[in-house]
């Protein structure tokens, strides 16, 4: 079962400059920020409950835009998808905890009819 949408994710060509624009135009606030294996640079934006993540196009993004469901079934969830047929594109893996309540999760990324990437995370 999937809670909510966890996040939507946008390739941005600079990071800084799109978190000062959140920021001071949509009272966001940058709540955590990473560097992954192949060197694309996060930034996590909190709107209340809501999260925007921004990803470093330069880097070699993630070809246009995500969004991520909240899970507390990760592991049933990958396999009713995979058992439908749904292309995967990303195995599950574990992710940094962007705040406590999320030590220990995974994360995986399917792919939509149309090509958009739908990842999961629980």
């Amino acid at each position: 079962m999937f809670k909510r949408i966890d996040h939507v994710a946008l390739d941005v060509s600079d990071i800084d400059r799109s978190v000062t624009f959140y920021e001071e135009y949509f009272d966001c606030k940058l709540y955590y920020e990473h560097l992954t294996g192949d060197g694309k640079r996060i930034a996590y934006l909190r709107s209340g409950d809501t999260v925007l993540e921004l990803v470093n196009r330069d880097a070699g993004g993630m070809n246009g835009f995500h969004f991520c469901f909240e899970t507390d079934q990760f592991d049933i969830e990958v396999e009713r998808l995979k058992k439908a047929g749904v292309k995967i594109l990303t195995e599950p893996h574990s992710t940094d905890a962007r705040e406590e309540r999320e030590k220990g999760w995974r994360r995986v990324v399917f792919s939509e009819p149309d090509g958009e990437s739908i990842e999961f995370r629980g």
